[in-house]
Parts: C-alpha cells; structure tokens; sequence
C-alpha cells in the first residue's frame, strides 16, 4: 500500500532554491508510487512593511492557517505531515496541532530558522552563534531580522516560545538536517540528536556530461553580501579573470559595474545548466553556512567542479582537490587563487569533473535520496507509535 503524504510548505516571495526542492521531492516521492498532497501558503501576500512586521509577530502561532492544514489531514489522512518552510504564515504550531490527531511529523531543516533570527547563523558579515546557547532575544539587540528590533523581537519572541513550550522536543517525529555540520549545529542548539536524520536534496538526472573542453567561471545566485559578492568582484579582478554571473538582488548594481563580470540577470533554468555545461568550475564564495545549495547539487550533476568557501556545509559538501577547491571564505585573494588554478590546470579540472559527477551518482541522485527519505518517513512512523504525545 503506498504512503500518503502531506507536504505543508510556505513559499517564498520569490521562488528560490526551497520551493524548487519541494516540488523536485513531490516528483520523486509520486514517482516512487506515494499518494502526495500539498498544502501551500505563500508569501506574496506580504506587501507592505506593515505586512512583513504582522506576519512576523503571527509567526509564533497562526490559528487560522493551522485550522487549513487540520481541514487538510481530516480529508486526506496523510500516514505523515511533511513540513518544509513553516515561515511566517503557518507557525511552527503546525506540529503540536497535526500530532495531536496521531499523525507523525517531519520537519526539514533548510537553513537556521528555528534557532536564528535571520535564518543563516551570521551577523555582519561572519558568523554568529549567539543564540545557539543562549537567548534568542539577542537578535533584538543586533536588529537581526530586516534590520529591525520590533521585527528581530517578533521573530526572537516565536523562536524562545517553541523552545521553552518544548515544540520541537516534544511534537516532531523526525528532523532533516541537509549535512553533518547542519545537524551538529542543531544539537548544539538543544535539539534531539537521535531524532536528526541526514538527508541531502535530491535531483533528477539533468542527463549526460559534456565532452570536452570547458571554460570559464560561473556564478549562479542571489546577488546578496553573505552570498560573497564583493569578494567574488575583487577576486576576479585580483585574477584577471572574466566570470560570468547569472541572479537578481540587491548588488546587481554593482554586479552589472563590474569589468570583470558578465552580469546576465535573471535566466531561465535551460539557461543555468547550459552555461554550467559550458563553464570549467561553479563560484560558492559564500559568507555563511549554508544548507545544501540545490546549484551546487546541479553542478555536481554536470560534472561541473565548485571552488567553494571553507565554511560550514560547504567545507562538508566540496571536497577540497577532489570535487572542487576551498578558499578562505571572505578572502579575496585565496579566491583568486583557487580560480586561477582551475583554469590553468586542464588535468586537474577534468578529474574533479569525473569526481563530482561520482558524488551526485552515488548521494544526491533521485533514486538515493528519495529510499533516504521514505525511510526517514518509516522511523517516524515507527516511533511515533512509542513517543508519547505532549499536551
């Protein structure tokens, strides 16, 4: 008999790499023959910054939203509750509410929200873990969401409640972590190890690796500081060499101004893989953790190598001279460097081509990620049976 599943996910205001992770894990799961359903809720709605500042303070728990989802078990009966992004919109509630009807719940852990303000662990460039072992009220006094304490307050505010009223140590089955750093990070912030499963994101085969030679850097992304825009615009003028970059955000200004940029905006996902198809190595210059980006998934799947950040997940996820190279994260030079190496060395290049193609094959394919999860979705099943609901 096939599995029912409901996947409950707030969408983004603008589709990024989350929302293509959802639909790409409903595939699959419908694929390998389970009954899916989704329940969406989406952040278009928030317009104003008088919305965004509402939103915020009902991200600790929206009665409203959660009666949608509870409409939505009544009537399918899901075997498990999949919970993607939960923010702003329907609260991390979900699971206290959804458990109590004897359904097991899952929550996948795509960045640091449940335990950070702004999401990502970091703080003015770097990062910070103040909140992992303390208070998450510090993001009111670094204006850590949106630049803003009445909205860091709203956010640390749902943040310590689901802590202290015991939300996600009591009331959720089953935790995705996208890597081993990821998990080790929420341990550390006091969630059960035992109930933390590793899972990367998957990805259907885009097809075969192209032959020959490749050339060029490529950077897909947002266009934001803790992605390592300006280290990437320095490194590559250190460098003397031309990257391509492909996003939308906040430095396209100065993406755009850049001689040693070829600024392409925003292109359509053909578009993305042609120009990773053609390019020698991807540019991950980022600032912070990270979780898992699906880009870098996508690449591996190419066989396009990844000069990447030693940072957090990316540390994990790139293997330093086997499926790319590392740089000092924020070090511009060091970037140079490993960009400069990579397009020099045709051998070495060529071997960590074949290398990440091997760890796409052999960790992120379809076919693994999704038996990781339907197993994921058995142990919360079987546990759930024996983990008493709180009330």
């Amino acid at each position: 008999m096939s599995k029912r599943i409901l996947i409950v996910h707030n969408e983004y205001q603008f589709h990024g790499g989350e929302d293509s992770v959802v639909a790409q894990e409903i595939g699959a799961l419908e694929r390998a023959g389970c009954d899916v359903r989704l329940f969406t809720l989406s952040n278009t709605s928030i317009v104003t910054p008088i919305d965004r500042l509402r939103a915020a303070f009902q991200s600790v728990n929206s009665p409203k939203n959660i009666g949608l989802v509870l409409k939505e078990v009544d009537g399918f009966r899901p075997d498990v509750l999949h919970v993607h992004n939960y923010f702003p919109l329907i609260s991390p509630m979900v699971h206290v509410a959804v458990r109590k009807t004897g359904t097991p719940t899952i929550q996948t852990l795509h960045n640091y929200r449940i335990i950070c303000a702004n999401a990502m662990l970091t703080r003015n460039g770097a990062p910070c873990e103040v909140c992992v072992g303390g208070s998450a009220y510090n993001a009111v006094l670094h204006r850590c969401y949106r630049d803003s304490r009445l909205g860091s307050l709203a956010v640390a505010r749902s943040i310590q409640h689901h802590k202290q009223i015991g939300t996600w140590a009591n009331h959720v089955d089953r935790f995705v972590a996208l890597t081993e750093f990821e998990r080790g990070r929420f341990i550390a912030a006091g969630l059960p190890g035992g109930r933390i499963a590793v899972k990367a994101n998957g990805l259907a085969d885009p097809g075969p690796v192209r032959e020959g030679e490749r050339e060029g850097l490529l950077f897909v992304g947002r266009l934001t500081s803790e992605k390592g825009i300006e280290t990437l615009i320095a490194a590559a003028r250190i460098a003397g060499r031309r990257v391509t970059v492909v996003g939308t955000g906040p430095l396209a200004d100065k993406v755009a101004a850049s001689p040693d940029l070829d600024y392409r905006g925003q292109v359509t996902p053909a578009q993305v893989r042609a120009a990773m198809r053609e390019a020698r190595a991807l540019l991950v210059p980022s600032l912070w953790y990270e979780g898992l980006p699906m880009v870098v998934v996508e690449a591996f799947a190419l066989g396009l190598p990844v000069i990447a950040s030693r940072i957090g997940s990316l540390a994990e996820i790139v293997s330093d001279d086997v499926t790319g190279l590392h740089a000092a994260p924020g070090d511009a030079a060091d970037l140079a460097r490993a960009m400069t190496r990579i397009l020099t060395d045709r051998a070495a290049a060529e071997r960590m081509s074949r290398a990440a193609r091997s760890k796409y094959e052999s960790c992120w394919s379809e076919t693994v990620t999704t038996n990781q999860l339907l197993g994921i979705y058995a142990e919360a099943m079987d546990s759930h049976r024996t983990m008493p609901i709180a009330v």
